[in-house]
């Protein structure tokens, strides 16, 4: 299940950073924008609005959004994973839940320090756009995952 949830998480996470890296070039013409903002971890808040490309804030924000969607692949991988081959269908289902769950916890039940910041790059349908990356990521390793089997 590990192998598969890092598999998964960095479909997730790469779907999902094109994503927001497009919409935070759409909504403030900075594609970095969007990735710098999980920075807020490190450096607080008021670090997250930073547009310009930089280690300190764009590195540092992509690796803890990949850090966080191999977090939750591995939360998505102990739900729906398992061996059973499931039809595409069912596995873009599932992922749209894991996708939604992210997005509630993220949002609604951490710490603002904690979230991760992509609302100060992009409008809500660039959120919703992100999230729904994310979850084609999740899906797309499965629907993979079983054509191999």
């Amino acid at each position: 299940m590990a192998s598969e949830a890092v598999v998964s998480g960095s479909a997730a996470s790469l779907a999902s950073a094109a994503m927001l890296m497009a919409c935070s070039k759409l909504h403030e013409n900075s594609a970095a924008g969007g990735l710098n903002g999980p920075s807020q971890w490190l450096w607080g808040e008021a670090e997250a609005y930073t547009r310009e490309a930089s280690l300190r804030h764009t590195a540092a924000g992509y690796a803890i959004h990949h850090a966080t969607s191999i977090f939750w692949a591995v939360l998505h991988e102990s739900v729906f994973g398992g061996r059973r081959k499931k039809p595409a269908i069912q596995h873009c289902a599932e992922a749209a839940v894991s996708a939604a769950t992210a997005y509630v916890v993220d949002y609604h039940l951490t710490p603002r320090r904690l979230r991760p910041g992509f609302e100060k790059h992009v409008s809500s349908t660039g959120m919703v756009a992100v999230y729904a990356a994310f979850a084609a990521g999740l899906a797309i390793a499965a629907i993979a995952r079983d054509s191999r089997r």
